[in-house]
């Protein structure tokens, strides 16, 4: 199919207190799981996109080059009054365009959708969320939990068998 990715991974970016979990889980976590434990390729933003590269065109790049797109839902990326260039074509090429299947993580309790952008509104309203529970934080290297399982279902097949 011309893909090298089997998901690009979407996350806030600042670097507060509660970002150091969603960057650790993204940078540690997700590769130790989908990429050595279940044969996946990710595409994580600053370790896949080289320093130099123009980020906007490195982003839709790899976006296309990617199967799904995983969205880390977190209430520092619901309140960012500038949502992220790479949510935008994330977004736009999984509703207008319709090729890109998203999957949308709940990293942390969002509560009510309402501050969401609409298009979020509207994915999650297709298909809801997949739940990240405060206990999987005791074994988040558990590939055959709930949560993985989950994540599992929504990605692509790969060749390996887990």
């Amino acid at each position: 199919d011309g893909k090298i990715y089997d998901a690009y991974i979407i996350y806030p970016k600042n670097h507060t207190s509660e970002a150091n979990f969603v960057e650790y889980f993204v940078y540690q976590i997700m590769p130790d799981i989908l990429e050595n434990k279940c044969g996946y390729k990710l595409c994580i933003y600053g370790r896949d996109i080289y320093p130099g590269e123009d980020a906007a065109s490195a982003i839709e790049k790899r976006m296309q080059k990617s199967r799904r797109l995983m969205i880390l839902l977190t209430q520092q990326l619901i309140n960012c009054k500038e949502h992220a260039y790479d949510q935008h074509i994330a977004l736009y090429n999984a509703l207008i365009q319709n090729d890109t299947k998203v999957i949308l993580l709940e990293m942390e309790t969002i509560g009510t959708y309402g501050k969401l952008q609409e298009s979020l509104r509207f994915i999650i309203k297709q298909q809801g969320t997949i739940k990240w529970k405060e206990q999987h934080t005791v074994h988040p290297q558990s590939p055959n939990s709930k949560f993985w399982k989950q994540v599992r279902y929504h990605m692509p097949l790969t060749c390996k068998s887990s």
